[in-house]
């Protein structure tokens, strides 16, 4: 890292483009991990967990400035019913930070002289049910029962000192609410992104408020969009933009749809490098892709950045 590179993930997006990871589980697939269990891939922070250096690795590798940890899925009750306790599970969270800070060493090790940032994962309440009802949101929860759940887990995460905290794939303004109500006093900057079906959140408000939540929310440093087919992005960013005046986050599935009762991806891939100079032109200042989107693309997208 050069003397005048910035200290902060925050402090780089108000200079230029962040280059953000790829999906975490298509790279574990691509390795040969069976990830069919419903932890999926925080599954093999017990098991694996040099899996999941290899695939950070493998983004850093490819030009991703930030790598975003397999916590996603990984909560206390999640763990619970693989019989794992809260001390255990509070370890394997940390451990997410950890292996994508190895992967960091590992890459400047191998030459990789460019700041990169490490954000810990934070899915929604949805992804700990394990069926596809993060892609819906309205879980039957107040938003005081979503900031009990959230809360411990953030607070182990932002013990681990992540550089941001990835308050992601959200399909709820509520859940938002909740999830940003428990990010205050942490001491650790958010990143706030929804996943979307065209101009509205999953669980269908506009996207003009679920962004307003965040405007005046001082640790959040960026909002967007992520785990949404590629054309819902730029309508979203321009509303991100125009709502919250904060930087732009923006990493979009391959365009393939998830099937929730058969737990695999169909469809056509409609992503494409070139598109990310758009988004940027938009106001998008973290681009990079979610599920089946990766090293290869995230190369391209760096490339397309870069130019």
């Amino acid at each position: 890292m050069t003397s005048d590179a910035p200290s902060s993930l925050a402090e780089a997006l108000a200079t230029r483009t962040v280059v953000l990871d790829g999906g975490m589980s298509n790279q574990l697939e691509s390795a040969g991990h069976d990830l069919s269990d419903e932890l999926w891939s925080a599954r093999l922070l017990a098991e694996r967990p040099e899996a999941i250096t290899e695939a950070h690795l493998a983004y850093y590798e490819a030009g991703a400035d930030v790598a975003i940890t397999s916590s996603y899925q990984a909560t206390f009750e999640g763990f619970a019913k693989r019989g794992i306790g809260r001390e255990k599970a509070a370890e394997l969270l940390s451990l997410s930070v950890e292996l994508a800070r190895e992967a960091a060493r590992q890459a400047q090790a191998k030459g990789v002289t460019r700041p990169l940032w490490v954000a810990a994962s934070v899915g929604p309440y949805g992804a700990m049910l394990a069926d596809g009802s993060e892609y819906r949101g309205r879980y039957g929860l107040s938003v005081d029962e979503l900031e009990r759940f959230h809360r411990p887990r953030l607070e182990v995460l932002a013990t681990a000192r992540p550089d941001v905290l990835a308050l992601e794939t959200v399909p709820d303004a509520d859940e938002a609410t909740a999830l940003l109500r428990g990010v205050r006093g942490l001491g650790v900057p958010a990143w706030l992104s929804y996943t979307v079906d065209g101009d509205r959140t999953r669980a269908g408000q506009s996207l003009e408020e679920a962004f307003g939540l965040a405007a005046d929310v001082d640790e959040v440093i960026a909002v967007g969009v992520n785990c949404c087919a590629p054309e819902d992005v730029d309508g979203a960013v321009r509303t991100a933009v125009r709502v919250t005046g904060k930087p732009v986050v923006v990493y979009p599935n391959s365009g393939e749809a998830w099937d929730a009762e058969g737990r695999t991806w169909a469809g056509r891939s409609s992503f494409a490098a070139e598109q990310v100079s758009g988004w940027r032109g938009a106001g998008a200042r973290l681009i990079g892709g979610c599920c089946r989107v990766g090293p290869e693309a995230i190369a391209g997208i760096a490339g397309a950045l870069a130019r």
